[in-house]
Formats: structure tokens, C-alpha cells, sequence
């Protein structure tokens, strides 16, 4: 199966790191299925006309994730255009609040539907089985990647144990889904420059009692290599994933910080 063949589908795609990963699939020869809310519409239109501005082939899809009616019509909908569904990216994440303790965040750990649990790990369950069933049905295999995070590792914060549930799930979607030829890995960033990480760095302004950047500055200092990732280093790894080179490589969600 050539690269150009290959149909993408990356959700979370209207800015930062998901909107990174489709511009570096559509490089490497994808055809890209760009897909976010619908309140991000108009941003994900301007993302299909930078790529197919330089003559890749891309198409925007809104959706809501964590409605599983929705990823079957997505997959549906990038099935029906491109004739497969081949790459499955689910890019989508929550960090709201994520910087309480388990003594804090008890009542919202433990919610159903709550902020944290409940749309991070539901939402990549439905991206990993609506991929995974199309896959199957087409017999050639397929690669799923979902977004784990360097949060995961210990003395971070309550978020992390949201990124343990989903290490776990994909390793165990790994392992059920090799069989048909579906690799499922996951890319662990540590703190990375995005639209997210500014409003979490004003919504802890306050908080912190300190002025703007304080949060990033906290953030850098517990990385390995002091900084904050770019959108492109973090797509390069998606990349690698998603390619032939990639072939034998399933169950993994290694951190990059």
C-alpha cells in the first residue's frame, strides 16, 4: 500500500498539534479527513486550503467525539470520499483543571461524565473502535494512534491518571486488534506550544498569583530539555507511527518531552 493511498483521519485538527500532524500526513501523501466541533469549522476550512493549496488532498468533517453516532459518520463519511479508512489519529484531550491533587479532585475523578475522565477516555475509546471496525471490514490493516501524555509519569497531576487509563487502553486495543494488521500506539508529549497551553497559562494567572507566562515557566522547568515541544516535533512522531516504517511497533505510548 503506497502513502498515497492512505486516508487519514485526525481529529482535533482545527489548531495546534492536530492541526500539525494533518499538515505533516498530507505531506507524507496522505488524504487527510481534518474533523473538530463545529465551532471550529472555520478554522478547519482554512486548514484544507493551506493543504490543498499545495496540491494534497483534504477534506473537513465536523464532529463530536465523544457521540459515538458521530465517529461512524466521520469514518462513514472518509470511507464514502477516499474509499478507506487507513490512519486513525485521535488527537483530542481535556486539561481543564488538571492541576489538582487526588485529595482535591475526588468528586471530580470520580464523576460520571466528569470533566476529566469522562471525555478523554470515552472519546478515544469510540476513535479506536469506530477505526478499528472499518479497518477490519477492509481487510489491509490500519494504524490508531491516540494521545497519551507525559502527565502520565509520576508526581505530576491528577490529569496523569486520565493518561494511564488510556496507555492502558491502547496497549490492550493492541493486542486484541493485531491479528487484523491494526497497530495502536500513542504519543506522549510533555508540554507543548499550543492555543491550549496560553489559556491555561491565563486561567492559572490568578491562581498562581503571578503574571502571564508564570504557568509555562512552571511547566518548562519540569520537562527534560527545559522547553516546550512545537506542534511540528510532536507531528514528526505521529508520522513515524503512521508510517510502513512503523509496521512491527503496536501497543506503545512513549513519552517525548
Amino acid at each position: 500500500m503506497s502513502a498515497a493511498q492512505r486516508t487519514a483521519i485526525i481529529t482535533g485538527a482545527a489548531q495546534g498539534v492536530g492541526k500539525a500532524i494533518a499538515l505533516r500526513l498530507s505531506i507524507d501523501g496522505c488524504q487527510v479527513v481534518v474533523s473538530d466541533l463545529a465551532a471550529q469549522k472555520s478554522l478547519l476550512d482554512l486548514l484544507v486550503s493551506d493543504i490543498t493549496r499545495t496540491g494534497h488532498t483534504a477534506i473537513a468533517v465536523t464532529a463530536d467525539i465523544s457521540i459515538e453516532k458521530d465517529m461512524e459518520d466521520l469514518v462513514a463519511e472518509a470511507v464514502a470520499r477516499f474509499g478507506s479508512l487507513d490512519i486513525m489519529v485521535a488527537n483530542d484531550g481535556v486539561a481543564a483543571q488538571s492541576s489538582r491533587t487526588i485529595l482535591d479532585n475526588s468528586q471530580h475523578l470520580s464523576r460520571s461524565g466528569g470533566l476529566v475522565f469522562g471525555p478523554n477516555i470515552k472519546s478515544t475509546l469510540i476513535c479506536y473502535k469506530t477505526a478499528a471496525k472499518a479497518m477490519i471490514k477492509q481487510n489491509r490493516g490500519g494504524r490508531i494512534i491516540g494521545t497519551c501524555s507525559l502527565l502520565e509519569k509520576p508526581n505530576r497531576n491528577t490529569l496523569g491518571t486520565n493518561k494511564v487509563a488510556i496507555r492502558g487502553l491502547t496497549q490492550i486495543a493492541a493486542c486484541e486488534w493485531a491479528k487484523y494488521g491494526i497497530t495502536v500506539n500513542g504519543y506522549a508529549p510533555g508540554v507543548t506550544d499550543t492555543p491550549l497551553l496560553l489559556q491555561m497559562d491565563a486561567r492559572l494567572a490568578d491562581l498562581l498569583h503571578a503574571g502571564p507566562g508564570a504557568y509555562v515557566e512552571i511547566m518548562k522547568a519540569q520537562m527534560s530539555f527545559g522547553r516546550v515541544a512545537q506542534p511540528e516535533e510532536v507531528a514528526r512522531v505521529v508520522s513515524f507511527l503512521a508510517s510502513e516504517e512503523a509496521a512491527i511497533v503496536t501497543g506503545r505510548a512513549d513519552s517525548y518531552s
